[in-house]
């Protein structure tokens, strides 16, 4: 008895959803740059994953290859290794790049409206969606004919139905 293997369609789902999962576990960050230290390597890869790449935009410098971003995690490395601490890390880089850097900038002056833009788009929409609703639900009554408007009306009806019966 001969058993052959044949690739399905699950099969093959299967084998795309792997390679998928397998190259997402992959990080940008370079053998070189790894420090010897687990925990400060720790702490540098959590950082990473906080700082946005300047070049890539939404992205991590973590997962980042560009270059920059690469120069950005050595920075991280650094400033650990000098004995900074996270938020003296991110502080540093905030200085240099901007609050942009951070994918959580501070709550101050210049970013009030970064973090109640949300909060009022969503209240000024809600408004809005309320007062369009409710002006289209009320009913408005209709405006009686005048006098005159309504011998008229009666008058049109009149002729119209004297020339549908004569036709």
């Amino acid at each position: 008895m001969r058993v052959t293997i044949h690739a399905t369609g699950l099969g093959l789902l299967f084998l795309a959803l792997m390679f998928l999962i397998g190259s997402s576990l992959a990080f940008a960050v370079e053998p070189d740059e790894v420090l010897d230290d687990p925990v400060l390597e720790a702490r540098a890869r959590e950082i990473s994953r906080e700082v946005r790449c300047p070049v890539c935009q939404n992205e991590p410098i973590d997962s980042s290859n560009a270059e920059l971003a690469r120069e950005l995690r050595l920075v991280v490395r650094e400033r650990l290794v000098a004995g900074d601490s996270d938020q003296q890390v991110k502080n540093y880089l905030a200085d240099r790049y901007g609050d942009f850097v951070l994918f959580r900038p501070p709550v101050k002056a210049t970013t009030y409206l970064l973090w109640a833009g949300p909060g009022l788009i969503f209240l000024f929409g809600g408004v809005g969606i309320f007062f369009f609703y409710r002006g289209s639900r009320r009913q408005k009554a209709p405006v009686p004919l005048s006098s005159d408007e309504q011998k008229k009306l009666n008058q049109l009806l009149t002729d119209k139905n004297s020339k549908g019966d004569s036709a």
